[in-house]
């Protein structure tokens, strides 16, 4: 992917693409995603304005995410053989995957339009797309990096997908397809090769089947680096207004001109939504229905007490779908995916399983005693690819739906979203990540946004 990078230097000069010009651009939504937005905007010579309710960047989903950079990992929920798998789910104490049986039509239809993706064909062309996307923002990434000196507890040591169960080793064969298809480097590990690359896991090793090792994926805490970058944004021009609730946008002669606010009208030229799981709730009054749902994600954050027991990068668990990163001197354990709507409770059942992942695979490497227990809605799409780019309407662009990949794929996503407002080709392909790809779906799956909200 690195070969596919134009030149991105705008330190003497914006960026604009032919025939564009500078715009005022408002973006709603300060989480890494709103964020990546506003830099690269910014960059390409636009005033930027940002809206969070919030008082400070990434407070909601950005801000205690499992911290995975993981280009290789990225894979759609809908799957070959999940509809069984949740199933089984159900009568599993560390279920991986709980839906609440609260009636909700919105739920259900987008499960519906979820379970109608778990085709072979289907789950390989939504994987490659969302690989495509998820290897060019860990470029954009590094490159963001290279140039702010920005730091935020990162590491590029890899992710390791580890199997407790030959059946996981065998599953991953149509993974590693469509990984060797798209040129992304991967080594399939035995047990011996799993305590190879991630000591710590000796204690554990009965336990081991194999691993997945994708070496080019990344970790970092995402709630350092989207605060880093605000602030540097910030130093060079981009404004910021948190605290500050958004009502309904402002649309005049059928274009979008601004956003009304708890503390009044903010125009521009355009309005980027980039509000995750909020976002669905926001246009609907325009007519469009955009299928993003809250799936609700936990984490724990442990300070290590046993650096030998501890993981070097990534662990993800695949039994129980837990994450196990290492932040720093902190572990980061997250998982789970619990369809409920838009409840933030925090139940000590789901504490349970993402303990009973660490202290499986890592015991006595962090201080159970201190974790902070977190959760986040993560805004996903039944295909698993988020939307980025135009909708139907002038001046509305979208950045949301990435699901549990927002960390991932937040730098490609900001530059892909600036390319597209400021007229630039975009560095990859974006034709089938914008708004477009549901218009040709129609109307038959009806109204698929939050009931809830």
């Amino acid at each position: 992917m690195r070969e596919k990078l134009q030149a991105w230097s705008c330190d003497t000069a914006p960026c604009l693409g032919v025939g564009s010009s500078p715009m005022k651009i408002v973006i709603l939504g300060a989480g890494v995603i709103g964020v990546t937005s506003a830099w690269y905007l910014s960059r390409a010579g636009h005033e930027v304005v940002v809206l969070d309710r919030q008082p400070a960047p990434a407070r909601e989903t950005s801000f205690a995410n499992a911290g995975e950079v993981s280009p290789g990992y990225s894979a759609p929920w809908a799957a070959p053989g999940i509809p069984l798998k949740a199933l089984k789910w159900m009568f599993q104490k560390h279920a991986p995957l709980v839906v609440q049986p609260r009636p909700d039509l919105a739920k259900l239809g987008w499960l519906a339009r979820m379970l109608g993706n778990c085709t072979t064909e289907a789950y390989k062309v939504n994987k490659a797309r969302m690989v495509r996307l998820a290897e060019y923002s860990r470029d954009c990434l590094e490159d963001l990096r290279n140039e702010t000196g920005i730091r935020y507890d990162e590491r590029t040591q890899g992710t390791l997908q580890l199997f407790r169960k030959e059946a996981q080793v065998e599953a991953a064969e149509k993974d590693i397809a469509v990984l060797r298809e798209g040129g992304v480097a991967f080594e399939v590990l035995d047990a011996a090769g799993c305590l190879a690359v991630e000591p710590g896991l000796e204690g554990a090793a009965g336990e081991i089947a194999g691993g997945l090792r994708l070496p080019g994926d990344e970790t970092g805490d995402c709630f350092k680096f989207t605060t880093a970058l605000a602030e540097r944004a910030a130093g060079e021009g981009v404004e910021f207004r948190y605290g500050v609730a958004i009502e309904r946008l402002i649309v005049e002669d059928g274009r979008v001109r601004g956003a009304v606010t708890s503390e009044g009208e903010v125009r521009g030229d355009a309005v980027v939504v980039a509000l995750g799981s909020y976002s669905p709730v926001l246009v609907r009054s325009l007519g469009l229905r955009l299928p993003v749902y809250p799936v609700k994600g936990y984490s724990l954050t442990l300070p290590i007490i046993e650096e030998g027991r501890a993981p070097v990068s990534t662990v993800m668990d695949e039994t129980y779908k837990v994450a196990i990163t290492r932040l720093g001197d902190r572990i980061r354990v997250g998982g789970l995916a619990e369809i409920a709507g838009f409840d933030l409770s925090l139940p000590e059942r789901r504490k349970a399983t993402l303990l009973h992942s660490v202290e499986g695979l890592f015991e006595g490497a962090g201080d159970t005693a201190l974790a902070a227990f977190w959760c986040g809605l993560r805004p996903m799409t039944p295909d698993g690819t988020p939307v980025v780019g135009r909708t139907p309407v002038p001046g509305l662009f979208l950045n949301t739906g990435h699901g549990t990949l927002g960390w991932t794929m937040a730098a490609g996503s900001g530059r892909v979203l600036s390319d597209i407002v400021s007229g630039r080709r975009a560095d990859i392909e974006t034709a089938d990540l914008g708004y477009a790809r549901y218009l040709r779906e129609g109307r038959r799956s009806g109204p698929l946004v939050p009931a809830e909200a």
